[in-house]
């Protein structure tokens, strides 16, 4: 697809990207990277994960890739890169 600025980290596995994306005549802004499922809020791990995607990409530029679809949650899933790496790799203990 394209690089994208990170606006704001919603989880470990979910943020929202500046201006915007747009796909199969679709719009949105939030992006849910594929390969790994972090904990949800109130579980164990959340916040260590939501805290170590902030530090890795907020105010950050990724590169969005290979788009599979928008979930029931209006989220782009893609394959999502920072600096040439997958973000998966970077939670291998929540790879799926």
């Amino acid at each position: 697809m394209a690089e994208f600025t990170v606006s704001e980290v919603i989880d470990g596995d979910t943020f929202k990207v500046k201006h915007g994306w747009k796909w199969d005549n679709k719009t949105g802004d939030t992006v849910r990277p594929t390969g790994y499922n972090t904990p949800e809020k109130n579980e164990r791990g959340y916040e260590e994960a939501k805290g170590r995607l902030s530090n890795l990409i907020l105010n950050k530029t990724v590169n969005i890739k290979n788009a599979q679809t928008i979930d029931d949650y209006g989220r782009l899933v893609a394959d999502v890169y920072y600096r040439g790496k997958n973000l998966a790799d970077c939670f291998p203990e929540y790879k799926i």
